[in-house]
């Protein structure tokens, strides 16, 4: 029996490693994109021209708009979410509250990206059942981070969700303020909130 033949490769990459990077050109610019137009505004030659690809490459990667607004947004939020956990790891280290720490890291991103808050917080709900899929797993995901008390206990998950959902209520109102508190006022009463799920 003859091996089955190689890959094709070109410029040392495999088709699969080309499309990868022309996935990921994408998502940056859908990031980009929304960010500056909000994701309702932002058209699929945009993005592409965006990411410096033709339109016919966004088909290749996605179904649809939401499509690319749920990768868009899994991609965000894993990183904020690495972010939170390595300042929750490092302030235990020094014997700190890490849950403070995680939520100190969550506002500071969302004042320091306001234009991406906007879009991945406001603008995100009810867009399409796949995209509210992918924002019930980031809320799921988020419960380590900032109610691990309340999962250690085993406490109905219903009550974990509902702490994490509270955090982002505070982050609404904040942004609907125009970020009129400080950073650790905010921070404070969503503390309070996850201490208060504890009980």
């Amino acid at each position: 029996m003859s091996a089955a033949p190689a890959p094709r490769r070109y410029r040392g990459r495999s088709i699969a490693e080309r499309q990868a990077e022309r996935r990921a050109a994408l998502i940056e610019a859908a990031v980009a994109v929304y960010g500056d137009v909000g994701y309702r505004n932002a058209s699929v030659k945009a993005i592409c021209e965006a990411a410096g690809l033709t339109e016919r490459y966004f088909y290749e990667s996605f179904e649809a708009s939401d499509d690319l607004l749920a990768a868009a947004y899994r991609e965000v939020t894993r990183r904020l979410h690495d972010e939170m956990g390595a300042a929750k790891r490092a302030a235990e280290a020094r014997g700190q509250n890490g849950v403070k720490a995680a939520l100190k890291m969550y506002y500071t991103r969302l004042r320091e990206h306001p234009e991406a808050a906007r879009v991945f917080l406001v603008e995100i709900g009810g867009v399409s059942p796949r995209v509210d899929a992918v924002v019930a797993e980031a809320i799921a995901n988020s419960v380590a981070l900032i109610a691990p008390a309340v999962r250690r206990r085993g406490a109905h998950e219903l009550v974990a969700a509902g702490i994490v959902g509270g955090v982002i209520q505070i982050a609404l109102d904040w942004i609907a303020s125009g970020y009129a508190r400080k950073v650790d006022e905010v921070v404070d009463a969503a503390l309070r909130l996850c201490a208060a799920g504890e009980r």
